[in-house]
C-alpha cells in the first residue's frame, strides 16, 4: 500500500493584537441641554397620556348617557302603548249604546217619547 504524502497545513492566521476593551464604559457627563430635552420628552409623554385618559373618560360618560337614553326611550314607548290601551278602554266604556243599555238595566230609565224645549227669559 502506498501512502500519500502528508500535506502541510497552513499556519492559523493571527490577527494583530488589539488593546483590551475596558469592561465598563466611563460615564459621560450629560449636558444641561440633553437633560432639558429629556425632561421635555417626559413632560410631553405625561401630557399625551393625560389627554388620552380624558378622551377615554369622555367616551365612557357618553356611553353611559346613551344607555340611559335608550332605557328612557323604551320606557316612553311602553307608557305610550299603555296610554293607547287605556284610551281604547275609555272609548268603549263611554260609547252611547253601552251607556243606554246600562241606564235601562241598572237604573230603569227609558228613552223620552218627545223632546221638549224650554225658553227662559233674559235676566235684567
Amino acid at each position: 500500500m502506498a501512502v500519500a504524502p502528508a500535506r502541510a497545513r497552513p499556519a492559523p492566521r493571527t490577527q494583530p493584537s488589539r488593546p483590551a476593551r475596558p469592561a465598563v464604559r466611563p460615564e459621560r457627563k450629560r449636558s444641561r441641554h440633553s437633560r432639558a430635552r429629556m425632561a421635555g420628552g417626559v413632560v410631553s409623554i405625561v401630557v399625551v397620556a393625560a389627554l388620552l385618559a380624558g378622551i377615554v373618560a369622555l367616551n365612557v360618560a357618553v356611553l353611559r348617557l346613551n344607555m340611559t337614553s335608550e332605557r328612557l326611550d323604551a320606557r316612553t314607548n311602553d307608557l305610550r302603548a299603555a296610554n293607547e290601551a287605556l284610551a281604547s278602554q275609555l272609548s268603549s266604556a263611554t260609547a252611547v249604546g253601552r251607556v243606554e243599555v246600562m241606564a235601562r238595566r241598572k237604573l230603569g230609565l227609558v228613552p223620552p217619547v218627545e223632546t221638549r224645549y224650554l225658553r227662559l227669559r233674559k235676566a235684567r
